[in-house]
């Protein structure tokens, strides 16, 4: 229905521009009344624009059936699309996977439930990135489907592929998204190359050599720190605080730990918050003293234990509010951040969670940073005592 996409696409200009007012509480206050005038603007037009088209299209969905679709149906569209011998993924505009079937888990060494949510593109290989990127916002855009060379980052998988973008329209969503298609090994879909045509040599990326040896180093240092603090009988506290000491500038801009109190799960509490050296005063205190209760993105994940990686996040209250009532996102102009919760196994209790920012030039977080911050957040949880320490002896 045209006029469902067109109305979803104004109510998200909508919501963003008014996010952007909000963010207007944070500037001085001779700054703020410039902005009452589109305010009232924006408030009008919801009024007056937005809400009647939206009794327009509701009235128009009403009717036998409700517009919905045959539950079985979609069971059936989901296991054909499991079953697909065809490695496919289901992409928005941006290149962020949606869905992933059993063929793409295999063709790119992940599982579906990890990779749901992060962009493909951190998949292949940097100069693929980009190429990959701009077709898949071409065919959602409706330009029409086409189909690429590719080249995976992954050492085990086949190397080349051929990728085949086509657009579709989700029912009941006002954008369309893209099915990607990945034949590995049809790098030459004539075959004319494929007998006795000698291959371009691989050379290793020292980029992402010099990054590997890094995250590394990281892994490395974090155990050293962890049985370090072990072996002083610390508390979960002091666990948290060294562990967020190491990764404060080497991994994130922003390290902010929370813990869940084994005596009372329910109210978790903010452990530490370390920011740039020029984050000081109210900057650094409203984070450090904010109620983990009031964040979306950790109270899901202590309640599903569940990871987010988000490149230049649009909700810009994921994070919640300064005392002030400025998005704490917008303040610190975060352009990438990673929420992790610490659970000793997949079936374990979450302990707490970890929270990393990325602001500024400096590049957002990949997938391959995910993953090593999954593993260090299963180590972190593994170290964190399940009782508070007992006090020495007298005389010990």
């Amino acid at each position: 229905m045209p006029g469902a996409q067109e109305f979803g696409a104004e109510l998200t200009d909508f919501r963003r521009r008014v996010g952007e007012l909000r963010t207007a509480r944070a500037l001085p206050s001779q700054e703020r009344p410039s902005l009452l005038d589109a305010a009232l603007f924006e408030l009008q037009h919801a009024v007056d624009v937005l809400w009647p088209r939206y009794e327009e299209l509701a009235a128009a969905t009403r009717g036998p059936g409700g517009g919905r679709a045959d539950p079985q149906e979609q069971q059936l569209l989901r296991a054909l699309f499991q079953r697909l011998p065809v490695a496919a993924v289901l992409l928005d505009r941006d290149a962020v996977v949606r869905r992933m079937n059993f063929a793409a888990t295999q063709l790119f060494n992940t599982r579906a439930g990890y990779a749901t949510g992060r962009p493909l593109t951190t998949s292949l290989r940097q100069d693929a990135q980009a190429a990959l990127r701009s077709q898949v916002a071409a065919v959602a855009r409706g330009e029409g489907d086409r189909s690429l060379t590719v080249w995976l980052s992954q050492p085990t998988a086949d190397g080349e592929a051929r990728v085949t973008l086509a657009a579709l329209r989700p029912p009941g969503e006002p954008h369309p998204a893209v099915l990607a298609a990945f034949q590995p090994g049809m790098a030459d879909p004539s075959g004319e190359g494929a007998a006795g045509a000698r291959r371009p040599e691989s050379r290793p990326d020292l980029a992402e050599v010099t990054r590997h040896a890094e995250l590394l180093d990281l892994v490395d240092d974090m155990a050293a720190a962890l049985l370090r603090t072990a072996l002083t009988g610390a508390g979960p506290e002091a666990v948290l605080a060294g562990a967020a000491e190491v990764l404060h500038g080497r991994f994130a801009d922003w390290v902010i730990a929370d813990l869940v109190p084994e005596a009372d799960p329910g109210a978790p509490r903010r452990v530490v918050a370390l920011g740039p050296r020029d984050a000081v005063g109210d900057r650094t205190a409203s984070l450090a003293e904010q109620d983990p209760a009031d964040c979306p993105l950790v109270v899901d994940a202590l309640r599903d234990g569940v990871s987010a990686l988000r490149m230049s996040p649009y909700d810009a209250d994921a994070f919640g509010q300064d005392a002030t009532g400025a998005p704490v996102l917008v303040r610190e102009e975060v352009t990438s951040l990673l929420c992790i919760p610490l659970r000793a196994s997949a079936t374990g209790p979450v302990r707490g969670a970890l929270t990393f920012f990325r602001t500024g030039g400096r590049g957002v977080f990949e997938m391959a940073e995910a993953g090593v911050a999954d593993r260090i957040a299963r180590h972190i949880a593994l170290a964190m005592p399940r009782t508070a320490p007992r006090a020495p002896a007298p005389g010990a």
